[in-house]
Parts: C-alpha cells; structure tokens; sequence
C-alpha cells in the first residue's frame, strides 16, 4: 500500500509538471544509463546509499533523468516519507493526549515540525516546476525560484533534525526509537534532496550565466 501510494503521488507531481516532461516506461538499456546517472549524481550526498536505493526505484523516463527531474523525484519522494510520518505521529499523539502519557508534549513538538516539513516540502515541489529548463539564461525570476526552494528544503531539513535532537540517547522505548527512525529517514532524504537541488541550481547557473 505504502508502494502504491507514493507511485500515485509521483504520477500525479509528474502531471502537474506535464510542461517539463513526461512519464514513459523504462526500456533495460534506458534504465541501466539512468541508474548510471542516478548513481553518479547520488555520490554528491551525504547519504548516497539511500539516495540511489529510492532514485533508482522511482526512475520513470526512456532516457536518463535531467539534474531538475532527478531533484523533483528526490523531493517528491521527501514530501511522501514526510506526510508518511506525519500520520504516525498524529496518531501515536491522540492516543498519548488520551493516556495523559508524560511523552506527549516532546511528540506534539515532533509533530509540529514534521507538520511545517511538510508545508515546506510542498512549497518546494511547486516552486521547481516553476523553473524553465529551456531558458536560455538566468533570469531575476529564476534566481528567485531557485531561493524560495533553497530556504524551504533547508527549512524542512531543520524542523526534521530538530525532532530527532528531541529523542537523543540510545536507550529510550520502542516507541520513541520508532519514532526517530522515522523521522531519521526524512531528514537524510531532505538533506540528500537539498544536495541534489544544489548541484542542479549550480549547473543551471553556470550553464544559462549570460
């Protein structure tokens, strides 16, 4: 189910991007270039492994992704892990505010960031398909689009951290431990993401620089 609703989710990100490509199946010698572009491109991350487990997984073009489609998968794949876990934590926090349990208010506080995660991540998402690919040169505009994604992605990378610094030690229940793998996993697909974006927004400049 898991699967099948982030595949939903890329579809639909990829419609409401139809004007910057398009989705078509992999054949084999299409999906070895790509994950060799996947690859490549994930080595500049901190987290490389899991970048390439999840890019490669998601690759959806007859040909290798361009710097910009790889970094709206990296992020539409952040935004998913982050609503994923934004579930978990509105209900393991009704059921502590029921209990009147004494770690309630640090997962409330969780709860409030990887909400604002969320927020952020979205805003992100819509912003780089407001960037043109095609533009010859940079533009204030595009200097502009590619701040607001910036501070966003950073943003959401810094309410993530921020909630796994609220569950430190390695001795803490099951549900805490749970709890900060989880969001552990949103904050090093967020940071891998605003690596990615980096890259990409460097080489457009220099590429499109008048």
């Amino acid at each position: 189910m898991a699967k099948l609703s982030l595949s939903l989710l890329l579809f639909f990100f990829f419609i409401f991007c139809i004007n910057i490509g398009t989705v078509e199946p992999l054949n084999r010698a299409a999906h070895s270039q790509a994950r060799t572009f996947v690859e490549a491109s994930c080595r500049t991350t901190r987290y490389p492994a899991l970048c390439v487990k999840w890019l490669t997984r998601h690759a959806s073009s007859n040909t290798p992704p361009t710097a910009q489609q790889l970094t709206r998968t990296a992020l539409t794949v952040s935004l998913y892990r982050a609503r994923h876990v934004r579930s978990y934590l509105v209900k393991v926090a009704k059921e502590l505010k029921a209990t009147k349990a004494k770690e309630y208010p640090v997962v409330r506080d969780c709860l409030v960031e990887i909400d604002d995660s969320v927020s952020q991540l979205s805003q992100s998402v819509r912003e780089l398909c407001r960037l043109d690919p095609k533009a010859e040169m940079m533009s204030d505009d595009m200097y502009w689009h590619i701040d607001n994604v910036d501070t966003w992605v950073s943003t959401a990378l810094t309410d993530a951290s921020s909630c796994v610094e609220e569950f430190p030690g390695q001795r803490m229940s099951k549900m805490k431990a749970t709890i900060k793998s989880k969001v552990l996993n949103v904050a090093q697909l967020t940071s891998n993401a605003l690596a990615l974006f980096h890259r990409y927004a460097a080489a457009a400049a220099i590429e499109k620089h008048p």
